[in-house]
Order: C-alpha cells, then structure tokens, then sequence
C-alpha cells in the first residue's frame, strides 16, 4: 500500500429526520439524550451540510489527512456544515492524550464546531476510561453506532484512510 492515503466519500441516501420532541417537552438530539443533557457543543446547530467522518486508523499519515479534510471543508462551507469526527479501533489514538499527534489542530477544529467522539467501547477493550481522551473529545458508547445513526439521519460519510 502507498504512503498517499485518500478519503472515500458515500452520501447516505436516507431522508434527514425533522428533530421532534420528546413527551418532557424537550428537544431531542441524537435519540441518546435530551438537548439538555447533550455534550457534542455546536453540533445541533440546523445546518446545509452534515458530515460524519469515521477514523479506524492510528496511522499519522491518515490524520494529517483528516486534518487536511477539515480545514478544507471548513474553508469551502464555514458554518453551514456540521462535522463530527468519531474514532474507533485503533482511530482512538487520534484522541487520547498520550498518543495524539494533531491536539492543536483538534482544538482549533473543536473551536470551529466540529464534535471530535471516542469510541467507549475501544477505551474498554484498551482498559483505558473517558479521561484518558483529550478535553476536545467526547466518548460515544458505540463509535461504529454513531456513525450508522448520523447515516440513518441523512448525514454524508467519509471514510478516513483504508
């Protein structure tokens, strides 16, 4: 395999749904929790563009990329579009203060809108808890069942590295 890696991109196909509330009267997000319990900061806002990027790989190379990736989408439709970044597998060391290479890069991001996720379920197979992710991260308890919910939603997928 080439040390060039590449993005992938599958628009999901499905309908956005309308968010609804719940019987409390509250605004609900991503089925997980209220609005007011939700922690993804920004991500809520209505936006044109909605992107979920999936990150598998602990190679560097692939999160310059997604760096790359961000900067460009961010460049191109600024506040119109949501980004959520979710880790799993090896992908988590992006997120975890001890192996990051890209912190700097995530907390400008972060301070952009995009929601940068940890999979719960990665950090407990490497019996490793939330904290050991960097404060720009949340934890997710499945990063794989965020990712088929953001489809499911009508969010656009990108595949990061292969």
């Amino acid at each position: 395999m080439s040390a060039i890696m590449f993005m992938s991109v599958l628009v999901a196909f499905s309908q956005t749904k309308t968010k609804t509330a719940n019987k409390k009267g509250e605004m609900e997000c991503c089925k997980n929790h209220s609005m007011q319990q939700c922690s993804h900061d920004g991500m809520h806002k209505k936006t044109k563009h909605q992107v979920v990027i999936q990150l598998t790989s602990g190679d560097t190379l692939v999160w310059k990329a997604v760096m790359n990736n961000l900067k460009h989408l961010k460049e191109a439709w600024g506040d119109s579009v949501a980004i959520e970044v979710v880790a799993h597998g090896p992908g988590i060391d992006l997120l975890l203060s001890a192996k990051t290479t890209q912190q700097k890069e995530i907390a400008g991001f972060k301070n952009q809108g995009v929601v940068f996720m940890g999979c719960a379920n990665t950090l407990k197979a490497r019996n490793l808890t939330k904290e050991a992710l960097i404060p720009e991260a949340v934890a997710v308890p499945s990063g794989i069942g965020e990712v088929i919910m953001k489809q499911e939603e009508g969010w656009s997928y990108l595949k990061a590295g292969f």
